[in-house]
């Protein structure tokens, strides 16, 4: 085992598509840690979703053994993070147990906008930064344009960043030597009392919780009583060890060390992100600082589609919160849908990603309701609140204005479809466009957007209109004023509150004719016409009927008088009459599912 001195643990950060993995993917390789007939691509991407997307979901932890040009052997712990800004947060729990941060920049495409925000991140943890430069091995690259730009954008030194090219492994030696000159050892007394911060943690059904730690200071080794300092949670170690392509179990681990840590921990609650391990005999004075609360920005309500699956689903979602700590969760009742859970989500992307693991890795099968955004109500008698389920929207007279949050929209994309994007970006309330072009043939655009109309399925419509070609980031950038009214759906003069929404009053006659067609074609006929109504309080601003089924009960007259008939029709008229009065109409699953589906604007 490394001393302290012969230490590193470092990250690597970029912006999403700069070649992250595929690095790390190389500095595995060069330290001989995998033979070239096991090696695959994006090997610290253990999700099947990481390898299906191509893209990094969970920071993965790894040491790799590296022998530098001095003989010294070091000890390198390296952290690979997500890209893409849905998944910033596990970029900053990876950071507080590093010491330093591999910069990534694509050669092609220059300093972008998770570039920067990374960047910050890693200052605000006070780490030192090495630039490296990559794709350097494609035509489009300018490898002397993207050293200005760091020096400019960023602030560090270009002419000191690494050229490499991560792809055909092109200068990854330089990379390693960067690591272990230019990064510190970590710091810590290894005979202090014992603090290791958990920065992650994974549930093994075999073991229970396998927590992922950066040790601070003093010793952690199997057979030690163990104290988590937020829960008050007491424990023994059963098995301490290092990341290796798979767990090593070491015999001790020492300040400056990331490793994990099983201690039978089979309550997934007893597990916290941010908090801070110690010896039980010989406690830490105070724990370590932890990381900063998370702020959801999208909110969703997930039920299950069998009302039984309740249990299991609730299971579920504690197990993922374990491994996905920015994941907020509380119970929810909906009078159509049963029993389900109100989730904040980071994103699109995150709240896909959740959705995705809970029906493949629990075998579950959800209903999610539409995507909703966080609002700022301000009422007549001066108070706020923040508003993000429609049920609990107050009574439009209470109400002195709303705000909605806006976002910066970054948007990377063949030239050739910037009318397209325009057209559809103004479409959607869009302000402030501005061009940037990279390279020639390529167009970033960047728009100043409300977030609610981006979840709803801007990300489907722009695939669309750029035929694939499309990228698109964003930021949040403030709330602004808007005028937000909610829409009901009324099935036969009821409301169904799962299909209730907070749309722009702009938008709610489009939201409300899609919604209203949709459950046309979805919910089956009765024996009575079904009125499905979109209504902004007591105004109805969209309208479709379900016709009734009629039943021939005039089949067994065979001629005679046509006032027979006329009775045995005017017979069932009552009749249906009555039925609708107290017939309640049943709403399929499907339908619920229709109305999410994205093909609003026709």
């Amino acid at each position: 085992m490394a001393d302290r001195e012969h230490t590193r643990n470092f990250s690597i950060i970029a912006h999403i598509d700069h070649g992250k993995s595929t690095l790390a993917d190389r500095l595995i390789q060069a330290c001989g840690m995998v033979s070239d007939r096991e090696f695959y691509n994006q090997l610290l991407d253990n999700l099947y979703l990481e390898q299906e997307r191509g893209i990094t979901i969970k920071s993965q932890a790894i040491t790799l053994p590296y022998t530098a040009k001095d003989g010294q052997t070091y000890e390198l712990n390296l952290i690979d993070t997500p890209g893409h800004v849905d998944f910033t947060y596990e970029v900053s729990r990876a950071l507080s147990s590093c010491d330093g941060v591999i910069l990534v920049v694509d050669a092609s495409q220059g300093v972008e906008a998770q570039t920067l925000a990374n960047l910050y991140l890693a200052m605000e943890h006070d780490l030192t930064v090495v630039p490296v430069i990559n794709k350097i091995d494609l035509p489009s690259a300018d490898v002397e344009a993207t050293r200005l730009q760091i020096s400019e954008d960023l602030g560090l030194d270009g002419d000191e960043a690494i050229a490499i090219s991560a792809k055909d492994g092109i200068n990854i030696e330089a990379v390693l030597e960067a690591v272990v000159q230019k990064l510190p050892p970590p710091a810590g007394d290894p005979e202090a009392p014992l603090q290791a911060l958990i920065f992650d943690a994974q549930y093994d059904p075999y073991r229970g919780t396998v927590i992922s730690v950066r040790v601070v200071n003093g010793r952690l080794k199997a057979g030690d009583l163990i104290h988590f300092m937020h829960v008050g949670a007491d424990y023994k170690v059963e098995e301490v060890g290092v990341f290796g392509l798979k767990r090593v179990p070491t015999p001790v681990l020492t300040a400056g060390q990331v490793g994990y840590v099983i201690a039978g921990v089979k309550t997934v609650s007893d597990t916290s992100v941010g908090d801070t391990i110690t010896h039980q005999e010989r406690p830490a004075t105070a724990p370590l600082p932890g990381f900063r609360e998370i702020k959801p920005v999208v909110f969703s309500s997930i039920y299950p589609v069998a009302t039984d699956d309740y249990p299991d689903l609730a299971d579920a979602i504690e197990k993922l919160k374990l491994n996905d700590a920015a994941l907020i969760y509380h119970k929810d009742t909906s009078q159509a849908l049963g029993h389900g859970f109100r989730c904040g989500f980071l994103g699109l992307l995150h709240l896909e990603v959740v959705q995705e693991r809970l029906e493949r890795e629990f075998g579950l099968s959800l209903v999610l309701t539409v995507p909703s955004v966080s609002y700022h109500v301000y009422l007549n008698d001066g108070s706020m609140i923040e508003v993000e389920n429609p049920a609990y929207f107050p009574d439009p007279s209470r109400i002195e204005r709303c705000e909605e949050p806006y976002i910066k929209a970054t948007i990377l994309m063949p030239e050739r479809y910037i009318g397209a994007v325009m057209q559809l970006c103004l479409d959607r309330r869009g302000l402030n466009p501005k061009y940037h072009y990279p390279t020639k043939g390529r167009v970033e655009l960047s728009f100043e957007l409300p977030l609610a109309e981006v979840i709803y399925d801007f990300y489907d419509k722009l695939k669309t209109v750029t035929q694939g070609y499309g990228s698109f980031d964003y930021e949040l950038i403030d709330y602004r004023q808007g005028d937000l009214v909610k829409l009901d759906i009324l099935v036969n003069g009821e409301k169904v509150d799962a299909l209730s929404t907070l749309v722009h009053r702009e938008r709610a006659r489009i939201r409300a004719l899609h919604a209203v067609n949709k459950l046309k074609d979805t919910i089956p006929r009765q024996q009575f016409k079904i009125a499905i109504q979109g209504a902004i309080g007591g105004t109805i601003i969209a309208r479709s009927t379900i016709n009734a089924f009629r039943k021939d009960v005039t089949a067994k007259c065979y001629g005679g008088d046509v006032s027979r008939k006329r009775k045995l029709l005017e017979k069932q008229k009552e009749g249906k009459k009555r039925m609708k009065v107290v017939g309640s109409v049943p709403i399929p699953q499907k339908a619920f599912l229709a109305v999410l589906q994205s093909d609003t604007d026709e």
